[in-house]
């Protein structure tokens, strides 16, 4: 995994950027959450089940049979609530708020090896868990007439990208503890049933909604290209210095939605959101040098 550490950062690097501009697309297609995760999930699912599909050169019984175990369902359950909340949390809050919390996936990852795999968790890991929680707490309040109140939209923005880094790390501690197994095609049905659920909410007349070219070219370029670029790097690197890769498309993110949109951070989420970028990167350093 370390024979080529550089080739590996730049590869995480070049999927974090590819990723970036996700959300700016997501806003230009102007669809509702359950519309965006119909498509989404329709699309980069069918894309990772065929990629599985030509890796593995057909169907296997024993893929199949895998899905079946804890692993299988465990997975693809995982990739369900990640696309949903994502979908859903982009639709209601501010960007910048829920890429913040889907950049809380190293931690949380290090929180489920202790209690699954049974890995030491040391003190640092609970220190960066209360000062990325702090961040967030401070970012979702809101200034108005002088006085600092609650934004519920917000809270609801951060709280779906805890929910998105939960089940992202619950899923890589997954893939870690089960290796041979067939995460791929696990990923693309949990996609996939997303997907499913999204049409089911939207409805079929609905799908057409929107500017529907810029969310066919995330859930057919960026999803699957970015996915598979970051998922390639963790053979090279470290996982730390992949989750510090993907840390750009916490800051990237909000830019591009920024430069795109009319849509502005305010004074609190920007002091949230240095304390938690601040944290998580100090925390990332600090396992990487441990490493």
């Amino acid at each position: 995994m370390t024979r080529y550490p550089l080739f590996g950062l730049l590869t995480a690097i070049l999927g974090a950027l590819i990723l970036s501009p996700d959300t700016l697309l997501m806003r230009w297609a102007e669809m509702d959450g359950f519309q965006m995760l119909a498509w989404r999930g329709l699309l980069a699912g069918s894309i990772f089940i065929t990629l599985w599909f030509i890796t593995r050169r057909g169907w296997r019984a024993e893929d199949i049979s895998n899905l079946k175990r804890p692993f299988g369902l465990g997975l693809i359950t995982c990739q369900f609530f990640n696309a949903t909340l994502f979908s859903l949390g982009v639709s209601i809050a501010p960007v910048a708020l829920v890429l913040l919390g889907v950049a809380t996936v190293p931690i949380f990852a290090a929180f489920f090896a202790f209690t699954i795999l049974r890995e030491p968790t040391e003190i640092k890991t609970w220190i960066a868990i209360g000062s990325v929680l702090c961040g967030l707490s401070v970012a979702v309040f809101t200034p108005e007439n002088g006085h600092v109140q609650i934004n519920i939209w917000s809270l609801l923005g951060a709280l779906a990208g805890l929910g998105v880094a939960i089940s992202l790390s619950m899923s890589f501690v997954l893939i870690r503890h089960q290796k041979t197994a067939p995460f791929l095609l696990a990923i693309g049905i949990g996609g996939l049933l997303s997907g499913l659920f999204g049409l089911l909410m939207t409805g079929l007349g609905n799908m057409a909604n929107g500017n529907i070219g810029y969310i066919i070219f995330t859930g057919i370029v960026i999803l699957p290209t970015s996915f598979f670029l970051l998922s390639f790097a963790a053979r090279y690197t470290h996982a730390s210095n992949v989750s510090l890769a993907l840390l750009l498309e916490t800051v990237l993110g909000p830019l591009w939605v920024w430069m795109g949109t009319p849509e502005r951070p305010t004074p609190m989420m920007l002091f949230g959101g240095s304390i938690v970028i601040l944290s998580l990167i100090t925390y990332l350093i600090l396992m990487r040098r441990q490493k």
